[in-house]
């Protein structure tokens, strides 16, 4: 009988395996083409030597993600025990892959999914390629803030009521802006009623490494979590983690992921995931705490300018905001007469600090285990001086992010229906079959089968007007829009 292997987190089995084969002085005789950068000596220059020296291809000493029995297995092993799973796979095609894969596992043509509005576009996309229907919940809105909020108990529990057959419930944990819904009880909602619950933890990957953060997805027994570990845990940009609970299929949510995800995994992500869930493992506690510390600083700081408000855990009602993550930093910039996205502007043109993202209301200053005291500084002075330079009278700004959408028809059905492109002034009333969002956050402001009103339009117009980056249409001036005939 063979033995079991004992692995603890001190571990890092891809990157051991890295080093072992970086030793080895193996002939390449296969992909990738640049043979450890001699082919590409700009790239090599570029990256460095040691970076494309593991740019290699899946072979035995070093295990295939698609189907993997040795260290890429193992490095799955240690990271559901990291984040107290069932089991974890590592995704190399971002959240959006890891989301994507989450819903196609559980939904198949014509179920019913109960799912809040604001989601980023890779739950949609997954309805788009599945053909399932969204029951959306849409959620209340700060009036001041302009910000959409978690899910309110009782409006899951109607959702729940009027559609019995919905086959899963998804939520955010946290939203973009660290607002959290009460996620235990939507679980055991979703649970009693034979439903499973999904988490999109694209923005909560400390909640399993922090003290005094919200509950996480595994934590609150959730059936399948998407972790963004490039986000706040370290990890290389496109690589992510799936969780799963014990009552799903790892055989099967494997075979889902393999419908779309490479079979040419990076094993620069891959060591990355690796490297990082161990940091986490052995240091997140501390240093979470630390970056806790900091946004609570911040705040009280950004909120002695005047004029912003730099919200945090004083919104909590117990429902729709059921908790906030300590780590966002969230600013409300309208007060001082300025849209997020121009303040988001200001910060990268005027003073060399790129922040994560402005709307028309708010920015997010995203703190995370690489940040120091002296740049949580540099930002409060920038501010303090933007409202200084440019502050204005607020009368004529945009308050609100999100306008709660009619659903005409299915994603899928709007996406691949018959189309016409027609100028935005002329699409009011008419069903939309592509995408309309700013990004990020990714949350779109149309989405397909949605109907096109005059609010979403001067929403649109508005969010040009002011900067925000426009994406989703064919048309790359957002200009034209498509519309089912």
């Amino acid at each position: 009988m063979e033995e079991k292997k004992i692995l603890t987190q001190d571990q890092a089995p891809i990157y051991e395996a890295l080093e072992r084969f970086r030793e080895m002085r193996v002939v390449p005789f296969d992909v990738p083409g640049h043979k450890r950068g001699r082919g590409n000596p700009e790239l090599t220059a570029f990256l460095g030597e040691k970076c494309v020296g593991i740019d290699v291809n899946s072979m035995k000493p070093l295990d295939n993600l698609c189907h993997p029995i040795s260290v890429i297995h193992d490095a799955e092993v240690l990271a559901a025990q990291a984040f107290g799973a069932a089991h974890a796979f590592l995704m190399v095609g971002g959240t959006t892959s890891a989301v994507q894969s989450m819903v196609l596992s559980v939904c198949k043509r014509g179920d019913e999914i109960i799912l809040p509005r604001n989601v980023h576009r890779s739950v949609i996309n997954a309805l788009v390629l599945c053909g399932a229907i969204p029951v959306y919940i849409n959620p209340e809105i700060d009036h001041h803030l302009g910000i959409s909020l978690g899910m309110k108990r009782s409006q899951v529990a109607k959702a729940i009521a009027t559609h019995p057959k919905a086959v899963a419930v998804l939520v955010n944990n946290p939203t973009y802006y660290g607002i959290c819904s009460d996620l235990r009880e939507i679980v055991k909602m979703a649970h009693d009623a034979n439903m499973v619950c999904l988490a999109d933890e694209a923005h909560g990957t400390h909640f399993y490494f922090g003290d005094h953060m919200p509950v996480s997805a595994m934590a609150a027994g959730a059936d399948m979590a998407a972790v963004s570990m490039h986000k706040s845990g370290g990890s290389l940009t496109q690589s992510s983690f799936l969780l799963i609970g014990k009552n799903m299929s790892e055989g099967h949510v494997r075979q889902i992921i393999n419908l779309t995800q490479t079979t040419s995994g990076s094993y620069l992500l891959m060591s990355s995931l690796d490297l990082s869930r161990r940091n986490l493992a052995l240091r997140g506690r501390e240093a979470f705490h630390k970056v806790s510390e900091m946004c609570a600083y911040a705040r009280e700081e950004v909120n002695s300018i005047g004029g912003y408000y730099a919200y945090g855990s004083e919104l909590i009602n117990g429902d729709s905001i059921y908790d906030f993550d300590p780590t966002k930093l969230s600013i409300h910039t309208r007060d001082i007469g300025l849209a997020g996205i121009e303040v988001y502007d200001l910060l990268r043109d005027e003073y060399d600090i790129q922040i994560e993202f402005g709307d028309i209301g708010n920015i997010l200053a995203y703190l995370s285990i690489g940040d120091r005291p002296q740049e949580i500084e540099r930002l409060v002075c920038a501010l303090a001086e933007i409202k200084r330079r440019y502050k204005k009278d607020p009368t004529g700004l945009l308050s609100q992010e999100y306008i709660d959408p009619e659903v005409v028809v299915s994603p899928q059905a709007a996406f691949y229906g018959e189309k016409k492109s027609v100028p935005l002034a002329e699409s009011i009333g008419a069903i939309c079959s592509e995408f309309v969002m700013c990004y990020p956050p990714g949350i779109p402001i149309l989405a397909p089968g949605e109907r096109i009103t005059k609010d979403i339009l001067d929403y649109i117009l508005f969010a040009k007007e002011k900067g925000c980056l426009l994406t989703g249409p064919e048309d790359a001036l957002i200009e034209q829009i498509n519309i089912l005939k």
